[in-house]
């Protein structure tokens, strides 16, 4: 009987010895050699992995960049600091990095936005839009759980009278939180062209006067007074052509419900 298990222990001895040579030899000569850029150019990387570049994280960007040839301009958060830094690494010209900021497209705070219901679930923006639409009355406005301020990883935003707001001073542009936005009114504006609606409303004037008292009716107003025909109404809503802005300031100062911001200032 002692004989038979000391056999096996002997037997598994040398099977489990046997197999770490094997392993040991082929991770030696097996072993796939990894591109030594690509370590450097991780430590270029800030290592927020907020995949605003549409990797895998940091390390998943700086593998495609060695091994896929992507685009050196694709880290928003790193800006043209990085770009540069990147190409370099790889002996290729730097690409323009544009430098965005979050904006959050709704005005309707807690005194302005009526409400049609009271939300008692899960406290979380997803979870109340499932619930016809959320408690307020208006279906574009911001619910005000802070989705977007949970997944903000620089804590740019947070959430003041019923509206999520960002800093732009914190606001590293990747993006996260407009993916995050049930309602889909978060978008990233340049940060040298910084006028913007403060609305996502599209029904008519005299609805959206119902709903919320800062939301954009659809006057015209704006339209009418800008110099450059930047800002055009469509679909009950003005927007901004960002590329004939000028700043000049006109609109913001017509519109009677106070829905187009500066929001650099």
């Amino acid at each position: 009987m002692l004989e038979n298990i000391i056999a096996a222990v002997g037997v598994t001895a040398g099977v489990g010895f046997v197999c770490g040579i094997l392993l040991s030899l082929a991770s030696r000569f097996m072993a796939v050699k990894e591109d030594r850029r690509v370590g450097s150019i991780r430590e270029c990387l800030p290592g927020a992995n907020c995949g605003a570049c549409g990797y895998t994280g940091c390390d998943g960007y700086a593998k495609a960049l060695v091994e896929e040839g992507a685009k050196t301009n694709l880290c928003v958060p790193g800006a043209s600091f990085v770009a540069e830094k990147v190409a370099a690494i790889l002996g290729v010209e730097a690409e323009a990095v544009q430098n965005l900021t979050a904006f959050v497209h709704c005005n309707g705070t807690a005194d302005a936005a009526a409400e049609k219901a009271v939300y008692e679930g899960v406290k979380s923006c997803k979870a109340a839009s499932l619930l016809f639409g959320g408690q307020k009355a208006c279906v574009y406005a911001c619910l005000g759980f802070g989705d977007c301020a949970s997944v903000c990883p620089t804590r740019a935003i947070n959430v003041a009278n019923g509206v999520a707001k960002v800093s732009p001073a914190l606001c590293i542009g990747c993006g996260l939180c407009e993916k995050a936005c049930p309602k889909h009114i978060i978008s990233l504006i340049p940060r040298e062209s910084r006028v913007a609606v403060v609305c996502s409303n599209r029904e008519n004037g005299a609805t959206v006067r119902k709903e919320c008292t800062k939301g954009c009716i659809a006057c015209r107003k704006c339209e009418k007074i800008c110099p450059t025909n930047a800002i055009t109404v469509q679909n009950n809503l003005s927007h901004v052509d960002r590329e004939k802005c000028v700043r000049c300031g006109k609109c913001a100062e017509v519109c009677p419900v106070r829905c187009i911001a500066d929001f650099g200032e």
